[in-house]
């Protein structure tokens, strides 16, 4: 039998003992605005969630309080954790986008769905309508779980095509992209030199892609000097590229 839901005023009495108030600054600046931040570490979360995952989630999810950015990362964490039938766990992921409106909760969320590697069809075919969905965070999942779980032979090719087709002017999006190409990039350098070379991305996401390509440690002195030499791309407009805001 499962044990009784955690109720809301538990966790949030657990994440007050938790927080640490330099932490909070610390998290305050890479994300500023948004739901209030406590300063709750990542792994102190997991722990909790975790235990909710065991017990009863379905009930959780459906009551859980989104007054705090952790409250939020708690219920995305969960979601990673439950042990349940894949249609089920699909139903909870589409429930829980909306609530998606930062890069932290947004990559920790992806990075929590390790079903994906064992469903990866069904994952590929579930995240094809938030490419196009128009709300910055549903496009930014879709890409981040490109990135995580999909940086396959059989997947290369597809995902730069879903690279040219993203139009969305979000920051997040973009950045997205850009980090996703440079993975991309360290499994398959010679197939994404080419995909660059003939690429449908926009000024600021090429340049970016670029840039963090050179900034990997996995990418080699030499080949880095090779991508840098195409940051004049026939094509690519004039602009300042390396103007940056947070996080990727």
């Amino acid at each position: 039998m499962k044990p009784d839901v955690i109720s809301n005023q538990e966790i949030k009495e657990q994440l007050a003992e938790l927080a640490e108030e330099k932490f909070r600054k610390f998290t305050s600046r890479l994300l500023p605005g948004g739901e209030p931040i406590l300063g709750v570490r990542l792994p102190k979360l997991r722990s909790i969630a975790k235990q909710i995952a065991k017990g009863d989630y379905q009930t959780y999810l459906t009551v859980a309080l989104d007054d705090s950015y952790e409250e939020i990362m708690l219920q995305g964490m969960v979601i990673g954790y439950v042990k349940a039938p894949i249609d089920e766990i699909l139903q909870m992921i589409k429930n829980f986008l909306s609530k998606i409106d930062n890069w932290s909760v947004c990559d920790s969320f992806c990075s929590g769905l390790k079903i994906a590697r064992e469903e990866r069809e069904i994952f590929w075919n579930f995240i094809q309508p938030y490419v196009y969905s128009g709300q910055e965070f549903q496009v930014r999942f879709a890409v981040v779980m490109l990135l995580d779980y999909f940086v396959e032979e059989a997947y290369v090719t597809k995902a730069c095509q879903i690279f040219d087709q993203i139009k969305h002017e979000g920051y997040y999006v973009k950045m997205a992209v850009a980090w996703a190409i440079s993975i991309y990039y360290i499994a398959y350098p010679a197939r994404m030199v080419q995909y660059l070379q003939n690429c449908k991305l926009d000024s600021f996401t090429y340049h970016k892609a670029l840039q963090k390509i050179c900034e990997s440690r996995a990418v080699s002195a030499e080949e880095k000097e090779k991508i840098r030499t195409m940051r004049d791309h026939v094509g690519f407009f004039s602009e300042n590229p390396d103007k940056e805001k947070e996080q990727p």
